[in-house]
């Protein structure tokens, strides 16, 4: 019986070693990953670089509306051709084409008779008839001018309402991919400026994410985190921003 319990004591003893052996094991192994990765991670570099455009519209977009008010709809519709008539002879004879300008259907509504408390009663007083005109150009300064002298319309009663011109870019998509190219450029020569002090070089680009595109008035400063498109300015800036991150030798 002596042996026996001698045995069982020695076993007990050995198996407390092996597990005692396994956790430092364990732990060994871990510290050393948790170290590897320390130094991986730091061989890691994240900067933000960013590149701008000064450039002109391209692209001009004016829209404008007139609109008559008649006893009946005969000659509310025959009064609102002629105004649609002197607005396409107006702008044709300032340099427009005919594929330049787009109407819209003519819209008419109904309006009534007060009764004595204010209020509308059934009976129809008139109509209100009115309908839009857009035109786009390439010329946008032309179509500036043309939507300044627009008020000459009245010489001939179209009573014209008129929206501000909208500018765009048309190739933006374009100017994008190349001002974000330029962007990236200005990460890599951050990242290259930030590691030459200690003797490190720049490796590898890991990722790159872009942010939003900032389209502002060409002296402008204004910044929104959804991006920014002004069409009231036919002299813009374009900026762009990425977000980089280089190993490091």
């Amino acid at each position: 019986m002596k042996d026996i319990r001698e045995i069982k004591d020695y076993q007990i003893v050995l198996l407390g070693l092996i597990i005692a052996l396994g956790a430092v094991l364990s732990t060994f192994i871990l510290s050393h990953a948790v170290i590897s990765y320390q130094k991986l991670n730091k061989q890691a570099l994240s900067v933000t670089g960013s590149a701008s455009r000064n450039v002109k519209s391209d692209l001009a977009v004016w829209k404008a509306y007139y609109e008559v008010r008649s006893k009946d709809l005969k000659s509310g519709y025959a009064k609102i051709n002629a105004d649609k008539q002197s607005v396409k002879e107006f702008l044709l004879s300032n340099g427009l084409k005919e594929e330049d300008i787009k109407f819209t259907p003519v819209s008419s509504y109904p309006f009534y008779k007060k009764l004595s408390n204010g209020y509308d009663s059934n009976d129809v007083d008139g109509y209100r008839l009115s309908q839009n005109v857009e035109v786009s150009s390439k010329d946008v300064d032309n179509l500036t001018k043309i939507s300044q002298d627009a008020i000459k319309l009245v010489d001939k009663n179209v009573e014209l309402s008129s929206n501000t011109v909208e500018y765009y870019v048309s190739n933006l998509d374009e100017l994008k991919v190349q001002i974000l190219a330029d962007a990236t450029k200005d990460a890599k020569e951050r990242a290259k400026s930030m590691v030459q002090s200690t003797g490190g070089h720049i490796g590898v680009m890991n990722s790159a994410k872009m942010g939003v595109f900032q389209i502002v008035a060409e002296n402008s400063t204004d910044v929104s985190d959804y991006g920014i498109y002004n069409t009231n300015a036919i002299n813009k800036k374009i900026n762009a921003v990425v977000n980089a991150t280089f190993t490091i030798k």
